[in-house]
């Protein structure tokens, strides 16, 4: 480097310095700004955690405020306070932010009207008020913002008419206010905008014609018009919206046909156009076979007794989904479809078609739910199908299963009104049910390893079930009920640790059913109508307890000799085998070294205690750790830092010597395994990576004790905050409480279906759901019990479960159940919609068992009073009795009615985002 380069660095370096200080100097917002701040939080019925007023030269670094990096003056910019817990209503002071560019209130409990100064904020390119409670008309001042680009209003009580004020909007892109109350027409300034991409207006009540403007809006690429009262035909110009690639027009009012002009929607990639009273499917079909990118098409409920058009000329070869359910169409499977190799999805259930199910469906190498249910179908099951390639490996890219349904679609009767609105919502499923197929079930089909719901009800299958079902081992629904299988029910099926549901009732099979895994669980309906001659455990307990027998005056007389004489032999036999017990562990102690005792069986245990902590690679910036670091950071484990305990142990607050914050949990119990065997299913662990899971970081060993160490988490746990701290219950909100409940489902249902192997909580309580910094949710303790007594599902009242988040059938039957960690969820929404404990012995007799209390209240008509009042309000009473109704599903009594993981997610990720 030469002295010339040398100084223009040095020059450079200066400049830059300068500018860091002069900046570092300037933190301070505006006057004007930090005193609207200040009016807007007075005007609030909440605070802002980190919003100091008395600190006026730091309101540029309050959260959720971004302030511009001018060298004359900071102007805040952007004001972003989501999910915060907002309540009241907005001041006139937010007029006075007159640099702001981005104004995200989302997710609060914000209400009333929006402040007329809002409107004057000409630099605002985001607007974000959406699932607030904000209520009544949309002023028309909303045009003024002629910078806007985002405009989001969805989900709150606006009503009235959209006002037709969007003219100067020039720059608007995306405009979402779904789950409104608007009425009237779509306004003509907003159906020529040519900037708009999204146009979202689903579940209002706006009503006659569509009149969009397409030659002027070249932009819009999404347009959502569902769940509205629109009349007329389907918009026949929407084609001409030369970008549009996304149409949803389900659940209106429409009539006649699809437009002959859609031969030309070349961008059209999801239509759904579900429940719209249209007629000729044939001509539907010829006409959007044309849209060469369709990738997703829902036609349900329309061409009512209509033909499966059989054209053997139709080609969708880009469809990955589609559904034509419930229509009572006639025909059979065409041909046709065969060329549809991309699907994912086939749904053509509630129809009437007949004939045999072609060989070649089960050559679809993306298929993973084929729905062909109530129907007339007759024949064999394609032996094809046992090699369906999504549902051996499960080998679907990302890309493929991302695809979200921009429509909702009731799945049916039996969900109760609750809906899938996502690919990933459909569990893998072959449901084949209420048709008349017959023939035996294939041995192959226990290849089909990623298959959850198998379902063959009703139909005329005969022979014997194959023990080679046994390797379906992610299924969890086997229903083979009401047919003519013979023999007897495989003991290999006991393999199946998922299965919640099965039934193999009135069908001719005979001998022994298994008592073990999950076959503990099942109800005896399950069984009904065959001809067993003997009934497994579960079985014979629940026989016993509802048919309770007499004994006779002569088995009165016999009872106490007969139980005298066994008492006396087992007691005796008992005393021996203690005393040869006592002598040969005297003998072993004079035969052993002390020292070398405890190396006998475990010399790596020891070992460990000497060296570093295992640390898992899941954490950035981890670094090296001795088990001094540990003991120093806890203060030799003193008592002051236990944050926790429970049935695995002391949960330990530490601060490591980089300035990280971790908890370490102290194992208690007999952990019956060798170092290598700990470490294994440690590691196991470990890779269980979910956001709403609590990390497992590493582990050691010190002394006879096993250490995990885990990700810190903030606020404490659920039960903390509902139950402990005396404002806990005003502090969380309803939309906390659903975000909570969502997270923690989230994470469940990642243990159960996604994470390999697959886990089971087995304490699913308030107490093992923690809280971050942000209130999201993380299930802890998940695994541990494999820790303790490994490879076991075996119900200890130690191990497995706590008082009041119990099921009921883990009194009768010692096998824990993924449904059993259903029901324990349940608990935990009736602790999140009443802010009660599960069982609390202070409450007046009846009131103590929070589950009875719930039922009887919904029996007495008074459901509204057992919720929580700081969250029931006439703005969130949907929802709330929407979750009480997911939460009784949960709680059924009998395992097989219960949802799955993956089912809560849905229904809860709807609620949210929907209602």
């Amino acid at each position: 480097m030469g002295v010339q380069d040398f100084w223009v660095m040095i020059i450079v370096l200066g400049l830059c310095f300068q500018s860091q200080l002069l900046n570092s100097q300037n933190l301070t917002c505006h006057t004007d700004d930090r005193r609207a701040l200040e009016d807007f939080l007075a005007g609030l019925g909440s605070v802002i955690d980190g919003w100091r007023s008395n600190s006026s030269s730091e309101c540029c670094k309050w959260p959720g405020i971004t302030c511009n990096d001018s060298l004359s003056s900071n102007r805040v910019v952007k004001l972003e306070l989501s999910k915060t817990r907002l309540r009241g209503k907005l001041s006139e002071a937010l007029g006075n932010l007159t640099q702001l560019t981005t104004l995200n209130l989302s997710r609060n409990s914000l209400g009333g009207g929006l402040p007329a100064s809002l409107f004057h904020l000409q630099n605002l390119e985001v607007l974000d008020l959406s699932s607030n409670d904000f209520s009544g008309p949309l002023s028309g001042g909303i045009g003024n913002l002629t910078s806007l680009v985002r405009l989001d209003i969805s989900s709150n009580g606006f009503s009235g008419s959209i006002p037709d004020v969007f003219y100067n909007m020039g720059k608007l892109e995306n405009m979402e206010a779904l789950s409104n109350n608007f009425s009237g027409q779509i306004p003509p300034s907003l159906s020529i905008s040519p900037t708009l991409t999204l146009l979202n207006l689903r579940n209002n009540s706006l009503e006659g014609q569509i009149h969009l403007n397409c030659s002027s809006m070249a932009s819009l690429a999404s347009l959502d018009l569902g769940s509205n009262r629109f009349s007329g035909s389907v918009p026949d110009n929407l084609p001409t919206c030369r970008g549009l690639r996304t149409v949803n027009l389900a659940r209106n009012n429409f009539s006649g046909q699809i437009p002959e002009t859609f031969k030309n929607f070349q961008t059209l990639s999801y239509l759904s156009l579900s429940n719209s009273s249209l007629y000729n499917l044939s001509s539907a079909l010829q006409i959007l076979q044309q849209c060469r990118n369709l990738t997703t098409l829902v036609l349900t409920l329309n061409f009512p007794d209509e033909e499966l058009p059989a054209d053997p000329s139709l080609h969708f070869d880009n469809l990955k989904v589609l559904i034509i359910a419930n229509c009572r169409l006639k025909g059979s499977i065409p041909t046709w479809l065969r060329n549809c190799t991309k699907l994912q999805l086939l749904d053509l259930s509630w129809n009437r078609l007949v004939g045999t199910i072609p060989l070649w469906i089960g050559n679809f190498e993306s298929l993973f739910y084929l729905d062909l249910s109530n129907n007339s179908f007759t024949g064999e099951i394609p032996r094809s199908f046992t090699g369906l390639v999504s549902l051996i490996s499960g080998n679907i890219s990302s890309e493929e299963t991302s695809l979200d349904f921009p429509f909702f679609m009731k799945r049916n009767v039996s969900t109760r009104g609750l809906q899938y609105n996502q690919v990933w919502s459909f569990p893998p499923t072959l449901d084949l049910s209420h048709n008349n197929l017959g023939g035996q079930i294939w041995p192959e089909f226990g290849n089909l390893k990623k298959l959850h719901i198998l379902d063959l009800k009703f139909n005329h299958f005969s022979g014997q079930i194959p023990g080679d079902l046994s390797g379906m081992t992610s299924l969890e629904t086997l229903d083979l009920s009401h047919n003519n299988l013979s023999g007897t029910i495989p003991p290999s099926l006991e393999k199946l640790s998922f299965l919640s549901k099965f039934n193999v009732a009135e069908n001719h099979l005979s001998g022994e059913i298994p008592s073990g895994g999950q076959f503990q669980t099942f109800p005896n309906s399950s069984f009904e109508g065959n001809n067993f001659t003997f009934c497994g455990l579960s079985c014979r307990r629940s026989i016993d307890r509802a048919n309770p027998r007499s004994p006779s005056k002569s088995e009165s007389k016999r009872g106490p000799i007969i139980g005298m004489v066994i008492g006396i032999v087992f007691g005796t036999a008992f005393l021996l085998v203690l005393l040869f017990i006592i002598l040969l562990r005297s003998h072993s102690r004079r035969e052993v070294d002390p020292e070398k005792e405890g190396d006998t069986n475990d010399k790596d245990f020891v070992e460990l205690g000497s060296r570093s902590v295992v640390l898992f690679q899941n954490v950035e910036n981890n670094k090296e750790l001795s088990i001094d670091d540990l003991l120093k950071s806890t203060n030799n484990f003193d008592q002051a830092n236990i944050i926790g305990c429970g049935g695995f142990g002391l949960v330990y607050r530490a601060t490591l010597p980089d300035g990280r914050k971790v908890a370490i949990k102290r194992l208690s119990g007999d952990c019956g395994q060798m170092e290598r065997e700990f470490r294994a299913e440690v590691e196991a662990l470990s890779r269980a990576q979910h956001p709403n899971l609590v990390l497992l970081q590493g582990y050691c060993m010190y002394k006879n004790d096993r250490l995990l160490i885990y990700s810190y988490m903030e606020n404490s746990s659920l039960d903390y905050w509902l139950h402990e701290r005396l404002d806990g219950l005003t502090c969380l909100d309803w939309d906390t409480r659903l975000q909570i409940a969502l997270g923690a489902a989230r994470g469940l249902a990642y243990l159960h279906q996604s994470c390999e192997p697959h886990i089971l909580h087995r304490d699913i309580k308030s107490s093992n759901i923690l809280l971050d910094e942000n209130f999201e949710a993380h299930l802890a303790d998940f695994g541990l019990a494999r820790l303790i007594l490994p490879y076991d599902t075996h119900v200890t009242t130690d191990l497995v479960g706590t008082l009041g988040y119990i099921p009921p059938e883990y009194g009768q039957a010692s096998v824990a159940t993924y449904k059993g960690d259903v029901y324990s969820f349940g608990v935990v929404l009736l602790e999140l919609l009443t802010g009660r404990r599960p069982m609390d012995m202070c409450k007046p007799k009846g009131c103590r068992d929070l589950i009875s209390w719930v039922c009887q209240m919904k029996k007495e008509k008074r459901v509204s009073e057992v919720f929580d009042p700081f969250i029931y309000d006439k703005q969130h009473d949907k929802e709330i009795l929407r979750v009480l109704e997911i939460a009784c599903l949960c709680l059924s009594e009998c395992p097989k009615v219960r949802p799955s993981t993956q089912q809560l997610v849905s229904w809860l990720d709807d609620i949210d985002r929907n209602i």
